[in-house]
């Protein structure tokens, strides 16, 4: 599945270090919001947890500037 933009954008501030509440303050959402995009990235990226999803997002986007 494909991940929406604003899936995107939460995967890059998770993967930069940004915590939920900061990601929610960000993008003017709530942090409840922000988990429940998080639940559907690790789903849409067939992912065990969301550790094992960013480590597979930083990995695509490693390989794509290779």
């Amino acid at each position: 599945m494909k991940l929406s933009k604003r899936e995107l954008e939460i995967l890059e501030l998770i993967s930069c270090g940004y915590s939920d509440k900061e990601i929610a303050y960000s993008l003017k959402i709530s942090a409840r919001t922000v988990q429940t995009h998080v639940t559907r990235i690790v789903i849409k990226l067939g992912a065990r947890n969301r550790t094992n999803a960013v480590a597979n997002y930083l990995r695509q986007s490693y390989m794509s500037f290779a």
